[in-house]
């Protein structure tokens, strides 16, 4: 009767045993971005710079385990990291325009057992730079091209700064955020329509420096059914 129990626990041993061992770690490497404009988004991601990523190793299995993680950064057609970190989930900002390739490598212990998992790669493409100026707004409350700003198919613009002067060299406005603009304003009061001047140092994802120059005319006259204000 002892050995039929004996035999019988050495069998429920085994066979716990056996199912640990078939439950092995995995990894489901997913990333979340935030863009410019503070969307969110998740997946690999095609647009314009800069983005926050934030990569989740999503390990499962991982009880009784040590744990070792390595997100390895790389360019495409590279195949030497520019940047590895080692936590579990970890963030990161791109400014760099072209293809970004993340893979993570994970490598798990448990006694002599040993896994090791290298994942599919996270992308994240960056366009090109580009940013234009218009000439003309009509800031009247009409609700329409009220705001001067740049145009709206600016692409992977990294830094900027504008500054708008007044046909006497002085400094009306500023602003370093590009989804902002000038009201049209200076001290709180409407200034009259006419010519002004707008400059703009900016840098893109690519490297690219802009320096741009140019004529801003006030046009709070314009509205929508009066015709188009020239907006080159």
């Amino acid at each position: 009767m002892k050995i039929k129990k004996s035999i019988v626990l050495l069998l429920c041993i085994i066979t716990v045993s056996t199912a640990l061992a078939d439950i092995i770690p995995i990894v489901s490497p997913t990333v979340t971005i935030i863009d410019s404009e503070e969307k969110e988004t998740t997946g690999n991601y095609d647009g314009s710079a800069p983005v926050t990523a934030t990569f989740y190793a999503q390990p499962e299995n991982i009880d009784g385990w040590t744990t070792y993680y390595e997100w390895r950064f790389t360019t495409e057609n590279d195949t030497i990291p520019y940047l590895i970190r080692y936590e579990q989930d970890t963030k990161y900002t791109f400014t760099k325009s072209g293809t970004h390739n993340i893979v993570l490598y994970a490598k798990f212990t448990n006694g002599s057992n040993v896994k090791e998992i290298t994942s599919d790669p996270l992308t994240i493409k960056l366009s090109t730079s580009r940013l234009e100026m218009p000439n003309a707004f009509s800031p009247n409350g009409d609700g329409i091209n009220d705001i001067y700003k740049a145009k709206s198919n600016y692409q992977s613009i990294i830094d900027f700064h504008a500054y708008i002067f007044n046909r006497w060299g002085q400094k009306l406005y500023e602003w370093n955020d590009i989804n902002d603009g000038w009201n049209g304003k200076y001290n709180g009061k409407d200034v009259k329509d006419g010519v002004y001047f707008v400059l703009v140092k900016a840098t893109g994802a690519d490297g690219k420096k802009y320096n741009i120059k140019r004529d801003v005319n006030i046009l709070r006259g314009y509205t929508e059914s009066s015709g188009t204000a020239n907006n080159e």
